[in-house]
């Protein structure tokens, strides 16, 4: 379909989306913006109303903080992964990636059905297969014999 290079730079950029969308929740999730694209959608699950008492949106500011530094960080490994390793095609970068999406999502989609976040679930599948793409489509060039190639 692509080269092994697009996949590669796709899932390079995917890893720099995660760290700006991380950085917006963790310093914006009380915005205007954040409460536009998000907090509306999520609010509801747990409060009769999008408006929040002044307790419940200063634990919302901390805990979209600490999430978005949480995505943050994965963005970083995962550009990183995909910038060196992931391009040298070396088998523990695919596997590492592979690994660590799938197991993020399970436990947040768990969690989000738990709790009855559909709008969550909804962004998870998405997030999901912008990783899985460049996974599925470069999976054949992480054979053993192809890990020493440029």
């Amino acid at each position: 379909m692509f080269s092994f290079g697009f996949w590669q730079k796709w899932l390079f950029g995917f890893g720099l989306y995660l760290v700006v969308f991380g950085l917006i929740m963790a310093l914006f999730g009380q915005s205007r913006l954040m409460n536009f694209v998000f907090n509306n959608q999520i609010n509801p699950a747990f409060w009769s109303s999008t408006e929040l008492s002044a307790a419940a949106a200063e634990f919302q500011a901390f805990i979209y903080g600490v999430l978005g530094a949480t995505i943050v960080g994965w963005g970083v490994f995962l550009a990183f992964i995909a910038r060196y390793p992931f391009k040298a095609r070396e088998p523990w970068a695919w596997n590492c990636v592979a690994i660590g999406v799938v197991m993020w999502f399970v436990v947040d989609t768990f969690v989000s059905i738990r709790f009855g976040v559909g709008f969550n679930v909804m962004v998870n599948i998405v997030f999901l297969s912008l990783a899985l793409f460049p996974l599925l489509f470069t999976r054949t060039h992480f054979r053993e014999t192809n890990a020493t190639r440029p």
